[in-house]
This record gives C-alpha cells, structure tokens and sequence, in this order.
C-alpha cells in the first residue's frame, strides 16, 4: 500500500469514527433528556407523595 492510499484510508476512518462519536453524543443528549422530562412528569404528578413510604411487617 502507497502513502496516498494509506493516508485516504486513514481519513476514511477517522471520518468514521467522528461520526460514530457524534451519534453517541446524539444519544445520550436525548437519553438524558428525557430522564429530566420524566423526572419533571413524576414530581408534577396527581399523586406526589407516591413511593415515599414503604409499609413493612416482620
């Protein structure tokens, strides 16, 4: 393999992976996102107090 075609194969890659990099981000700025809409829904319920105490017997 010649330089030209390596240093064209090396960019290709590098091209790639930024992308893969900017879809991972993507992803987890959605992800996040909706964990703090959810987050928001949960603390806006009808039932606030919901979950907060545990009934246990022994």
């Amino acid at each position: 393999m010649d330089i030209p075609e390596l240093s064209v194969v090396m960019s290709q890659a590098n091209a790639m992976q930024q992308a893969g990099i900017s879809l991972t981000k993507m992803a987890m700025d959605t992800n996040k996102e909706n964990a703090q809409n959810m987050k928001d829904m949960i603390e806006k319920s009808a039932l606030p107090n919901l979950g907060n105490n545990i009934d246990s017997r022994a």
